[in-house]
């Protein structure tokens, strides 16, 4: 596959799920749960957003926007949706925000490649992360990968999905993990701190806000300098999946790291999958990295889109 001829399509996003927060303490109740600011959300914008345990580790990600005056939408993984709302639902408390499942209710579109700003007209951002209503179609621009446009699609009630092309679920996958923006996945959660996910990096977590459960430990992290694991992008030619362990040749006793998403590669590549993993960056400074075990399949790093601070420091 040329990635410079870029997917065209649209895929069902059965992997995400979508939760309503509605009412009138919705976003103050939501900026004291998350790592994103809510508050300054505005109807054109979406976030990234962490929601954290007290220990700093995220218990879900969530792409966050306002649908309405005092609603927004939180979509994340699928698989933990009813565990993450439930939690939420615990911290309400005497606010006046209702949460509730929304996923069949709000259907999840991707759109990919050069024809989908034709295809959705107004509905089109230009930006990452900027977010246009038309026709009864959300879209919000997500990251590009692999030279790619590609835009998350939410339709309002009682819309049918247009007559897009149709793309493999899977291949939006690996377009998600090339992109470098993890999704907290049920075999995930508690496993890392915002900043082994570069988040910060990605306008996922907000210094300047209020705080948040972890908020303390998140910060910590930042500002004592010690972030000592990050995400990156590696090939193999074995089946990766979320939550395998990354094993490094000089220390085949324990592991170096985890898998955070993973995806098969489309058709076109060398057989295998794309991995975004989560490691030690002394792991990077020699030998080779395993997938699931010391003698497992091997792994190629390859360039993230988005510059890392530490690439200098270990060679890139």
């Amino acid at each position: 596959m040329d990635l410079n001829a870029p997917f065209n399509g649209a895929a069902r996003l059965a992997h995400w799920g979508v939760i309503r927060a509605r009412g009138a303490d919705a976003a103050s109740f939501l900026h004291g749960q998350l790592t994103s600011d809510v508050t300054r959300l505005g109807p054109t914008q979406s976030r990234l957003a962490g929601y954290c345990s007290a220990k700093g580790r995220l218990l879900a990600s969530f792409i966050v926007w306002k649908s309405a005056d005092g609603e927004f939408l939180l979509a994340c993984s699928a698989d933990l949706l009813e565990l993450t709302l439930k939690r939420l639902r615990m911290f309400v408390l005497r606010a006046k925000c209702d949460l509730s499942d929304a996923t069949t209710e709000v259907p999840l579109v991707g759109v990919v490649g050069s024809h989908a700003t034709q295809w959705l007209g107004d509905a089109a951002p230009g930006v990452a992360w900027e977010r246009r209503w038309a026709d009864g179609i959300s879209a919000i621009r997500l990251p590009d990968a692999a030279y790619c446009a590609r835009y998350f699609c939410a339709l309002d009630a009682g819309i049918s999905t247009p007559p897009w092309p149709p793309l493999a679920l899977d291949d939006w996958r690996w377009l998600e993990v090339r992109s470098g923006v993890a999704r907290i996945e049920q075999v995930t959660v508690e496993r890392f701190v915002p900043q082994m996910l570069n988040y910060e990096l990605i306008g996922g977590v907000d210094f300047q806000k209020g705080c948040y459960p972890g908020q303390e430990v998140v910060a910590r992290s930042q500002y004592r300098g010690s972030i000592k694991r990050r995400s990156f992008l590696f090939e193999t030619a074995s089946g990766a999946c979320a939550g395998d362990g990354v094993f490094h040749s000089d220390d085949p006793a324990q592991p170096a790291g985890m898998v955070v998403n993973a995806a098969p590669q489309p058709a076109g590549l060398a057989p295998g999958s794309l991995a975004l993993v989560e490691l030690k960056l002394a792991a990077l400074e020699g030998g080779v990295l395993h997938l699931r075990a010391p003698q497992g399949a091997p792994l190629r790093r390859i360039e993230l889109p988005y510059a890392l601070p530490l690439d200098a420091e270990t060679g890139d």
